[in-house]
């Protein structure tokens, strides 16, 4: 028997759970609110919960992560009347066992309920995973544990590995423990930076060629693929590969197979694929930039690193981690740090993410010079100056209110002007952060504000807007 949570406001949808868990022959308990259903999981072991997404102190998804981490680990079915495709998209990202929607049949609930008791069932059999080596990854976060139960996954497979994230997320570090991992771990790991090349470099560089294949080709080369046989492939911002190379890769991935340039035959390689992007590859697809089939052949297994502005709680452990390298290093001194410096550090957004944290402890720590402690004073001004922008902008608003009120019952200025005037002055601002947390960086500044290139550089010169370097 079985004991099953069901988190539902409507008393009559309760009844009719219960009704459908007891024919089952399981125990059921009922709570109404999300704050309910959550204490009583952490108060009792559940195998299963039926959770409404609508409920009277908020979203269920909103509980749903914290649900899964529970001490009895417990499968999560969405019951719901707001279903959309996104929503349950989200769900099943979150961790959702199926999702329901309302009105449904009794079997609409019993066959998904059965099935993830089953599974539960069978899970208990399986030999526990050997431990996880995880290498430099830093952070204990829930973000971080579920990319962690990924990279778990996909170790016990040859199966291909799509990491996806923000820049500076880490993703090589994740694609490195997932071969540390496997039963490839002892083989070579090859990385593939398909930025760095041009085509006809990058096609030299992955098959290989023949001495006198083209000009300059005094001798032959082994290709990345040839070095990577038996161990793992990794292509980093795979994204950036051309339309004639996404081809010829595809049929390398089908037949494992390849012909060096300027060769007579096929070569053969048993390489596992893994790959990382920080583009959006399936809005490249519907733009005709990327190969539907070869999507499919990347992404057997998907990783998304969370941006570290989801994790801040990992930036101690995070900080301790890089000093206690960077003091082992150089054989000098592991530095301490105040509470006060953590606490700048969580109050800055990381655009640049983990990398841009490192870059910043390592100017921290050249600013510090041979004192043995790390104070806010350290640190870069951006970073130090994120909450006194934050109190700025908040006076800034307060002080826009009050001059609105001071004006008013005087003659005002025709609205379009007004409108006018506020929007210059909106766009100045927002261009000065832009540049500000890109450093001036075109292409990564058009990424984050939607703006091609030309309108960007328009609207620069329009407000005199310095890059920040």
């Amino acid at each position: 028997m079985a004991q099953i949570l069901v988190i539902e406001d409507d008393p009559k949808i309760n009844r009719v759970l219960e009704r459908i868990v007891s024919d089952l022959g399981h125990k059921v308990s009922v709570a109404f609110t999300l704050a309910q259903g959550l204490k009583a999981a952490m108060e009792a072991d559940f195998d299963i919960v039926l959770l409404d997404l609508t409920l009277p102190d908020g979203h269920g998804l909103r509980i749903l992560p914290q649900l899964r981490e529970t001490a009895s680990l417990p499968e999560v079915i969405i019951v719901t009347g707001t279903g959309s495709q996104s929503g349950a998209e989200l769900a099943f990202k979150s961790g959702a066992w199926d999702f329901v929607p309302k009105p449904f049949l009794q079997e609409d609930v019993a066959l998904p309920l059965t099935r993830a008791l089953q599974y539960r069932d069978e899970k208990k059999n399986v030999t526990p995973p050997r431990v996880l080596s995880r290498g430099n990854i830093v952070g204990d976060s829930m973000p971080v544990s579920a990319c962690l139960k990924v990279v778990a996954q996909a170790s016990i497979s040859d199966a291909g590995v799509l990491i996806t994230g923000e820049t500076g997320t880490g993703k090589e570090l994740f694609a490195r423990a997932i071969h540390a991992n496997s039963s490839r771990a002892e083989q070579p790991f090859v990385v593939v930076d398909c930025a760095a090349h041009s085509e006809q470099l990058i096609e030299s560089t992955l098959f290989g060629h023949e001495k006198g294949a083209f000009t300059g080709a005094e001798q032959s080369r082994t290709g990345l693929i040839s070095q990577a046989n038996l161990g793992t492939l990794f292509l980093d911002e795979v994204g950036e590969l051309t339309p004639a190379m996404q081809k010829a890769f595809l049929r390398v991935l089908q037949e494992h197979s390849f012909r060096p340039i300027g060769a007579s035959g096929e070569r053969v390689s048993d390489f596992r694929l893994l790959a990382a992007t920080n583009r959006n590859l399936e809005d490249m697809v519907e733009k005709g930039h990327f190969r539907l089939d070869l999507l499919h052949r990347l992404c057997s297994l998907t990783l998304d690193l969370p941006p570290l502005r989801q994790h801040l709680e990992d930036i101690d452990s995070l900080v301790a981690h890089h000093l206690r390298l960077a003091g082992t290093d150089s054989g000098s001194m592991i530095k301490g740090f105040t509470p006060e410096f953590i606490k700048s550090l969580k109050q800055y957004s990381w655009p640049g993410n983990i990398r841009e944290l490192f870059n910043t402890l390592d100017y921290a720590l050249a600013h510090s010079g041979s004192n043995p402690t790390l104070y806010p004073f350290d640190l870069p001004p951006q970073v130090r100056m994120s909450k006194i922008e934050e109190r700025l902008d908040s006076q800034d608003k307060q002080e826009s209110a009050v001059s609105f009120k001071i004006a008013h019952g005087q003659k005002l200025p025709p609205l379009q002007e007004v409108r006018e005037g506020a929007i210059a002055e909106l766009e100045e601002k927002y261009l000065l952060e832009l540049m500000r947390r890109t450093r001036g960086r075109i292409r990564e500044a058009c990424a984050m504000a939607g703006l091609s290139e030309s309108r960007l550089h328009a609207l620069l010169k329009k407000y005199n807007t310095p890059r920040f370097r």
